[in-house]
């Protein structure tokens, strides 16, 4: 709710990072969207990702080993996974909880956006858990 997700959508994408937004609830399940509602969640919530994907079967949320959500993943440019985890160390869902968070995901992108090896991986992520369809 404190719209940092976005706002961090946002100053990346302009500095050309490809941002996908991936949702793999499982229709019927909590965080699906029909085609509708999803234009005015994204809309709602500001989105600011390149692109929003449906991973209704579950595929690619299992193939990354997403639990939560958000479980964000950092990729580079040729493919590698370069962080898996959290957004942050402050796993509250307070927005005034993040004044002095540790942003890895800020971490690992302008670190990797300079050339130079990302310091943390991995970390546990927080949040709902997917609700896959099986």
């Amino acid at each position: 709710g404190a719209g940092r997700m976005q706002e961090l959508q946002k100053q990346y994408t302009e500095q050309g990072v490809v941002w996908l937004t991936i949702c793999s609830s499982a229709e019927g399940k909590q965080g699906y969207y029909d085609s509708d509602a999803l234009k005015g969640m994204v809309s709602e919530k500001k989105l600011a990702s390149t692109a929003y994907l449906r991973d209704v079967d579950g595929k690619v949320g299992k193939m990354y080993g997403a639990k939560t959500t958000p479980h964000m993943f950092v990729i580079n440019p040729d493919g590698v996974l370069i962080y898996a985890g959290a957004i942050d160390d402050k796993p509250s869902p307070n927005p005034d909880d993040l004044a002095g968070a540790n942003n890895y995901v800020t971490a690992s992108l302008t670190t990797a956006m300079a050339g130079k090896p990302v310091d943390v991986k991995s970390t546990a992520s927080y949040g709902c858990s997917v609700k896959y369809a099986n």
